[in-house]
């Protein structure tokens, strides 16, 4: 069913006192807009507002964000949902401040606070500990995440009250460097940037080098800035989105093509490109290629994404008609 909300510019309100609500003309959009998300939204929330100031169709995020956190937040659209498993498994990039002495429900600033320590932490201390958090590390999830035990999401036992056992998972930290460490001061933080692998949690890393350090910690701030490729330097706010036109908006709507970066380029002709895009192989003198984007020649046009073995391009994820032909009357509209 389609949502509705509140009229813009609306006069009057109708009998009963009730304010006069309009459903919204959704629209096909199709590719990637990189937000910011906002403090206090969760990724849901960020997605809805995003997708009703854009009037889309269909919309979906790669990786959840807790509300605390802020920063890059892919939101795909359209053709480019068929795409975005590959950036829930992009390695990530986070900047967070860790709080020393005091740990909490949740490991964020979200949470009761459970207990107290005093902080006796050298910069040498400090430096040891980080760095033997680097490289392979086993992870438990904390409670508080949206990963699911018998189809409920484990946050949804934690706020009833229920403790589930969790298995380690394996993930690596690549980095970890101190940006600033403020030890001596009444509230102990340190700053720190972390590039790790997917499903890497933050708030445990930051729990565990607490906890490490013998006086426990929570996170005081945490941000994204960088999710595969796309970082921060890329991204829009929500009130920047509020504040611009519909076509503004619609501009800053990357191709579905850029979640397919560092794919191997396969081009067809029109024969073969149609072919293609009715799940049909084709023969060619490629080289092999786990990772492959494919476009049609004439307009230039992205297919879908496929893999080349033994000199046969093998479709993997395929744009429908509809989708290539709207894409291509979007590119127009916004390179006007």
């Amino acid at each position: 069913m389609e949502s509705v909300v509140p009229s813009q510019g609306a006069t009057a309100a109708p009998k009963g006192g009730k304010q006069q609500r309009v459903k919204v003309q959704r629209r096909p959009v199709h590719g990637v807009l990189l937000l910011d998300k906002p403090i206090g939204f969760s990724s849901n929330q960020a997605l809805q507002k995003v997708k009703w100031l854009l009037r889309a169709e269909k919309a979906g995020h790669t990786g959840t964000l807790d509300p605390l956190a802020t920063g890059v937040l892919p939101i795909c659209f359209g053709a480019a949902t068929k795409f975005s498993q590959m950036h829930l498994e992009a390695d990530k990039g986070y900047a967070t401040t860790l709080r020393l002495g005091i740990k909490t429900s949740t490991a964020d600033a979200e949470g009761a606070v459970i207990s107290e320590r005093p902080v006796h932490v050298t910069a040498e201390q400090l430096e040891q500990v980080v760095r033997s958090f680097t490289g392979p590390i086993a992870q438990v999830p904390p409670m508080h995440s949206a990963l699911k035990k018998d189809g409920k999401a484990l946050y949804e036992y934690a706020r009833a009250g229920i403790e589930i056992e969790r298995e380690a998972r394996h993930v690596t930290v690549y980095s970890i460097q101190i940006v600033a460490a403020r030890l001596d001061c009444e509230i102990p933080e340190v700053d720190l940037v972390v590039e790790c692998s997917k499903g890497t949690y933050i708030r445990t890393l930051g729990e565990d080098i607490g906890e490490a350090l013998g006086c426990g910690a929570h996170l005081s701030a945490l941000r994204r800035i960088r999710t595969g490729g796309f970082d921060e330097s890329l991204c829009v706010s929500v009130a920047a989105l509020e504040a611009m036109s519909e076509e503004q908006r619609l501009a800053c709507v990357r191709p579905s093509e850029d979640l397919l970066a560092g794919h191997q380029v396969v081009t067809l002709d029109a024969e073969n490109a149609a072919r293609f895009l009715s799940g049909m192989r084709r023969r060619g003198a490629w080289s092999d290629a786990d990772a492959v984007a494919v476009f049609a020649q004439a307009p230039r046009a992205l297919l879908g994404s496929a893999h080349v073995k033994g000199g046969e391009l093998i479709p993997k994820r395929l744009l429908s008609p509809p989708e290539v032909s709207e894409s291509l009357l979007q590119q127009q509209l916004t390179n006007v």
